[in-house]
């Protein structure tokens, strides 16, 4: 019989082991005993699974108290002739009315594999998703929600939700000893209910309701609880899209922020759709449906091959642009249902369009209901506050050598890429992954186990995703948004690499904004900031990122940091644009900056999409649209751009008239000059030197002083001879010109 020490542990909800006593278990002489914990119940019939007949009432169990014998809510009986295991179900009269027949969460065996779990616990597990969360299923011919948490110091841990009044006594779990998981199956269970785990830490005390770490949707915020999403297939990346995403290929990236983007047409597809309507009035952002109505093909529209959009994993803090992120699986629910999501990525694809998600491995929130402390220990962060905190954003770094959290982050990046077909993934914050000291002082940091500065296990972490990712992902791309000279990151693994495919080049953005800055006569005094970037151009393959980090935080819009009057600053921008797009490397704006958003980018506030009224702001968007056109369609601008056979100096030190020149090839016979004048003063008649393959004819093809852009017109109609083993050009004033053969 249940002895009353273990009746006391179950009505407090501190039993560790509640398969041991609820359910169907042999008692004396071999008889059944029934028992089921049922808060709120009034009486509970057991009933024959196959034929509904009543097989005996359960009696709830008293427990003496000074006031005399007391009811509780664990029910029992012993089960009249019947020595064998048998299919049963539980008919439940509330005490608030109404009645249901249900099965019982403690009639069925441990679901999970014990090689997936040993795997899991080794770190060999690249795809624990597809065991922990919640998975709703059927089985044994019963319908409900498989859930499964990694807590390995928890006393004891509970499955709350909308399917058990948020009540801890109802559903705790069974733990899998070895792996440190627990799971249940909760019958009736469905996709849309919401969901939290409950736990004890190892001294018995209650931690704060905790959010699931592999869910696949969540509540709406200031809601944080996990969702049930409903079961779907993965979707693999469409034929044809690895050629799109591959080095030789044109890249042009189009940064997004769905929550601002804002444009005007997203207004008339939200009120066609009542769904997407009724989202935006809750949530007060678009909705996945409008989005896809809109946002493709808008930047399909000017030319760009890609969209990258800012973090949309789940995250508690609208200001925190999804870089907190407490969801590694989950899409916000700020934009609706994951299945929205799945139609947004088709949509994109349909429009020619490859997504690239940014991806946050390298930190993590504080918020109680995350990872933070999550089973009452460091689980998923480092222990020690010099390993496991980042000062910089107050958040918390995940304990990268440890084998369940390696697990943890390498099936994020493999669901993002498996299971919605997404192109690929932007990493954040590498840099501070890779370093142990990034961001601390002398004595706030520990050295890693050969006394050297670099975090070993990032390291190896880092490698091992982007190993999986290219044997399990073929196609699928990573970009490291990575600030510091760290060799090779995106060298193969093979060959002492990181493995990723492209890295973010902070240090050409850096410098050539800087020149940016510079009023006109001035910049003799800061010409290399222009041309050291070609000093190493060719030593990783970059991406030329102009992004949301460069224009929030007083740093002013890529217009705003144009010196001189509305003329040259607008001149300025598109000469800069035109550097940009011809520059060996893959190309990356932020929106907003197309049509020259003269403010600081807000993340609460739409962008200013009525500016294009304005024929200065069209026009720089034209300019953008037709700089992707020729960038698509010339090889030599982009085929080659991470070999040094691809460019050649035509103009380097031209410090006197602030004039750069060079030649791009493709390797195969196309060619293309780029000439850049950053004075406001033309410069008539310009020698342009040719190596001994460019003295064929040339023609202007794109001239950033175009008057369709805005600008005064000076350019070089016609075809253009060499004469001496030179060009006679015309160079505008504040303008890049792109020539290609006649």
């Amino acid at each position: 019989m249940l002895d009353p020490a273990s009746v006391a542990a179950l009505l407090a909800a501190r039993h560790a082991d509640p398969f041991a006593v609820l359910g169907l278990h042999a008692g004396p002489e071999g008889a059944l005993w029934l028992r089921a914990l049922l808060p709120g119940a009034e009486a509970v019939d057991v009933l024959e699974a196959a034929s509904g007949r009543r097989l005996a009432t359960l009696a709830p169990r008293r427990l003496e108290t000074d006031g005399g014998p007391v009811a509780t809510p664990l029910f029992e009986a012993r089960i009249p002739r019947r020595r064998q295991r048998f299919d049963y179900r539980l008919r439940v009269h509330w005490a608030g009315g109404g009645e249901g027949v249900y099965a019982d969460a403690y009639a069925f065996p441990p679901l999970l594999d014990e090689d997936e779990l040993r795997a899991f616990h080794e770190g060999h597990h690249t795809r624990p998703q597809r065991f922990l969360g919640a998975h709703a299923m059927t089985v044994a011919g019963v319908a409900g929600v498989r859930f499964a948490v990694w807590a390995p110091n928890a006393r004891r841990v509970s499955v709350i939700g909308d399917f058990n009044a948020w009540d801890g006594r109802r559903h705790p779990m069974r733990l899998r000893h070895a792996a440190g998981v627990w799971e249940l199956f909760v019958p009736h269970a469905a996709p849309g209910d919401l969901y939290k785990y409950e736990l004890l830490d190892a001294n018995g005390s209650l931690l704060p309701a905790k959010a699931d770490p592999y869910a696949f949707a969540s509540e709406l915020r200031p809601g944080n609880a996990s969702r049930v999403a409903a079961p779907r297939a993965d979707t693999p990346l469409p034929a044809g899209r690895a050629g799109h995403n591959h080095a030789a290929a044109p890249i042009s990236l189009y940064e997004v922020h769905l929550g601002s983007w804002g444009h005007p047409d997203l207004a008339a597809a939200t009120a066609a759709r009542p769904h997407c309507a009724e989202h935006t009035a809750r949530s007060g952002f678009p909705h996945w449906d409008a989005l896809a109505a809109v946002l493709p093909a808008y930047a399909a529209s000017l030319g760009f091959t890609h969209l990258e959009l800012l973090p949309i994993t789940e995250h508690p803090f609208d200001g925190s642009w999804g870089y907190q992120t407490l969801g590694q699986f989950a899409p916000s629910a700020r934009f609706g249902e994951p299945e929205g999501f799945g139609r947004f990525v088709a949509a994109c694809h349909a429009a020619g369009l490859g997504l690239i998600l940014d991806w946050v491995p390298a930190h993590f929130p504080r918020d109680a209901h995350g990872l933070g402390r999550f089973d009452g220990t460091a689980l998923y962060e480092y222990a020690d506050p010099r390993e496991g905190e980042h000062r910089d954003w107050g958040t918390l770094i995940p304990n990268f050598g440890r084998n369940e959290v390696r697990c943890f982050l390498t099936g994020s990046a493999l669901h993002w890429l498996e299971h919605w077909g997404v192109d690929g993934l932007r990493v954040d914050a590498v840099a501070s992954m890779l370093y142990r000291d990034y961001s601390r002082g002398e004595g706030e940091w520990i050295p890693n186990a050969q006394g050297g500065r670099e975090n070993l296990e990032a390291i190896a972490l880092l490698r091992h995703i982007n190993t999986t990712i290219g044997r399990e992902c073929p196609g699928a791309i990573t970009l490291a948004e990575e600030s510091t000279s760290f060799p090779l990151v995106s060298a193969p693994v093979h060959a002492g690499g990181l493995g990723f495919h492209f890295k973010w080049n902070m240090g050409w953005m850096n410098d050539t904004l800087r020149y940016l800055r510079e009023d006109p006569v001035h910049r003799r005094w800061h010409h290399d900031l222009m041309s050291f970037g070609l000093v190493y151009a060719f030593s990783e393959h970059f991406v030329l990122p102009l992004s949301h980090d460069e224009v929030v935080h007083g740093k002013g819009s890529l217009l705003g940091k144009c010196p001189g009057d509305d003329w040259q600053r607008f001149a300025t921008l598109r000469a800069y644009y035109g550097f940009q797009w011809g520059h060996p490397g893959k190309k990356l704006l932020f929106m907003g900056q197309e049509f020259g958003q003269p403010g600081e980018w807000r993340h609460d506030a739409a962008l200013p999409w009525a500016l294009l009224e304005d024929p200065r702001h069209a026009g720089l968007q034209a300019l953008v649209r037709d700089l992707n056109a020729l960038y698509r369609a010339s090889p030599a601008l982009h085929r080659l751009d991470s070999d040094a056979a691809g460019f050649e100096w035509l103009i380097a030190d031209d410090r006197e008239h602030s004039v750069f020149a060079w030649l791009r090839r493709d390797g195969r016979g196309d060619r293309a000059i780029v000439a850049c004048n950053f004075t406001p003063v033309p410069r008539h008649g310009y020698r342009l030197p040719l190596p001994a393959d460019a003295h064929g004819p040339w023609q202007e093809v794109l001239n950033t002083d175009a008057p369709l852009y805005g600008g005064s017109g000076v350019g070089n109609p016609g075809r253009l001879d060499p004469e001496d083993g030179a060009l006679r050009l015309d160079l505008p004033p504040l303008a890049t010109l792109v020539l290609r053969p006649a």
